[in-house]
């Protein structure tokens, strides 16, 4: 079995998140598989978690190339009560076109601008954003979650 610890994502991740469960995107298979559906609805990913023994898979770009927890992972960690979810943060981050954005301005830090002025209209500040980011990130940096890459065999048939 080949595990690779995955790293903490880029803060924008935990808003992805958060809006994909706004959006309501995740679909539970059974109580450790899941799929995930991107913001303009073109790719499924397959999430795998098993936090007995800390193991995720995802087979989103962020997790299988990159080697950081990605969205799909951390979206189905807070449905779980695993990592802090906050209902108003979420309201106000739906229907967001994350991979528009991220494409179009290629910057995380960029995306992460626009995405808190949305937010910011529909009365949310950038400070309870930069509170709830720092809650999340710190939470699943003490969690050391594992990535097998050979899950993607038994459960992408």
């Amino acid at each position: 079995m080949s595990l690779k610890t995955l790293r903490l994502p880029p803060r924008i991740k935990v808003l992805e998140a958060t809006g994909a469960i706004a959006d309501k995107r995740i679909r539970s298979i059974n109580e450790k598989l899941y799929e995930v559906t991107s913001s303009d609805g073109t790719r499924k990913y397959k999430v795998y978690v098993d936090l007995d023994k800390n193991v995720v898979y995802s087979n989103d770009n962020g997790t299988r190339l990159r080697g950081y927890v990605g969205y799909p992972i951390i979206a189905v960690l807070m449905l779980n009560n695993k990592l802090p979810f906050n209902e108003k943060i979420s309201k106000a981050l739906a229907g967001i076109p994350w991979k528009k954005l991220n494409e179009k301005y290629k910057k995380y830090y960029i995306v992460e601008k626009i995405v808190k002025n949305i937010a910011n209209k529909k009365g949310v500040t950038s400070l309870e954003i930069d509170r709830y980011i720092n809650e999340v990130l710190g939470k699943l940096k003490s969690m050391k979650l594992y990535y097998d890459e050979n899950l993607g065999e038994t459960i992408n048939p």
